[in-house]
């Protein structure tokens, strides 16, 4: 069974960082692309950061300089580098995989085959 487990979540103050990291498990996800979205109350969930097989990342244009995507396929594990936080960036943030994603593709959920079940990050002002 694939399962995606996102963690490093919690509360931190405005200017903070936190590290998340989604674990997967039930296949080998090396040629999948990897995305993070998040949804925020009363929004709807969207892109974050995405990640090719081949390492290539896209990051949304509003966290670009303050988060950092990265894989480890020996792990099995993907990261979300959050620096700078600031209390906009509060939401549930899930990780998601689906195969062979590159480019634009990565930015639609439809295009993703697996999904964790969410971290809350809160920051706080």
């Amino acid at each position: 069974q694939v399962q995606l487990v996102e963690s490093g979540g919690g509360l931190v103050q405005a200017g903070g960082s936190l590290r998340l990291s989604c674990a997967a498990s039930g296949r080998t996800f090396s040629s999948y692309g990897m995305g993070w979205f998040r949804q925020a109350p009363g929004k709807e969930r969207e892109f974050v950061a995405g990640m090719i097989w081949s390492g290539g990342t896209y990051v949304q244009d509003s966290v670009k300089g303050r988060f950092t995507i990265s894989r480890d396929n020996a792990k099995n594990t993907v990261y979300l580098q959050m620096n700078n936080l600031k209390p906009e960036d509060t939401a549930v943030y899930y990780c998601a995989a689906g195969p062979r994603l590159y480019g634009a593709y990565l930015y639609s959920e439809r295009n993703y085959d697996y999904w964790g079940q969410g971290t809350q990050v809160t920051v706080s002002s």
